[in-house]
């Protein structure tokens, strides 16, 4: 496993002095630089090919600098492939001109407007929709990052949306921590009915118990999004540095890799690598 090269669809990077992220107040063990070598650090002997790094939830003012921080941390870093940045899509058919900007930045494959902090119906408001459909306009995905009683509503943007390609984030965070299954486990088979629709395998240790979890709390999960999506829709990611929170990066990736014990070379390739490529169209 050490020399199987994977692609890293969920990479945060940030620094507190140089941009402003509200939330990490509340977070103490995450409220301190997570910088490049510190994730490569954390990664240790694993062979990481490439990077998408995601957005940090930055204050609004600062969402567009954040992109231009990480563009200019790439000429360093080769294996920063991709950014999916943040945008204000509840501005609606407004937001164009700064998704535009944003397209012009070849890093740029997405975007990630934060759903889970915000109310239940957020995301089926008619400017947050129009917002959304925006992004094909500019060939741009979006990430969904949601919380599981969230999941009614986001099928609904989702049809709505049919040129937009989705990818969710974090499986929709299930209850795994109470081994919660339903509605989740029915709303995530119909969302997977939408072919425009991809599932990124990451952020679960978090949603289990931070101290206490063990693979096998994880895997009925893991299953169930992988026949929900089969393998040509599912997409590693490793949700580092908030991830850190219950587990160190090998551990989860081989708690991943031994969840799909059995599967071909071919499916192990297109988890890890292959579908991560062709969604965020990485070179």
């Amino acid at each position: 496993m050490d020399n199987f090269p994977i692609v890293d669809t969920h990479v945060h990077l940030w620094h507190p002095k140089q941009l402003r992220y509200p939330w990490l107040k509340d977070v103490p063990d995450l409220n301190k630089p997570f910088l490049l070598q510190d994730y490569s650090d954390a990664h240790q002997g694993l062979k990481i090919e490439s990077i998408v790094f995601v957005q940090c939830d930055t204050h609004p003012d600062d969402g567009f600098k954040e992109t231009t921080w990480v563009t200019s941390l790439a000429i360093v870093e080769s294996r920063i492939k991709g950014i999916v940045a943040w945008a204000p899509l509840e501005e609606g058919r407004q937001v164009a001109p700064f998704v535009e900007k944003l397209a012009e930045e070849s890093l740029v494959k997405g975007i990630r407007r934060l759903i889970q902090t915000e109310d239940i119906d957020f995301c089926i408001q008619p400017n947050f929709v129009n917002g959304v459909k925006t992004l094909s306009r500019f060939n741009l995905s979006f990430d969904l990052c949601i919380f599981h009683p969230q999941l009614a509503n986001t099928i609904s943007l989702v049809e709505q949306c049919p040129n937009v390609q989705f990818i969710l984030d974090h499986i929709g965070k299930p209850d795994i921590k109470n081994q919660l299954f339903d509605p989740w486990k029915q709303e995530i088979t119909t969302l997977a009915s939408f072919e425009n629709v991809y599932c990124k395998i990451s952020g679960l240790v978090t949603e289990a118990d931070h101290n206490s979890w063990n693979p096998a709390d994880l895997k009925p999960y893991i299953d169930h999004v992988i026949e929900a999506f089969s393998f040509d829709r599912v997409i590693y990611g490793s949700d580092w540095p908030v991830s850190t929170l219950a587990s160190d990066y090998p551990r989860w990736v081989h708690t991943l890799k031994d969840a799909v014990a059995g599967c071909s070379t071919d499916e192990l390739n297109k988890l890890f690598h292959d579908n991560a490529k062709t969604f965020y169209r990485l070179t």
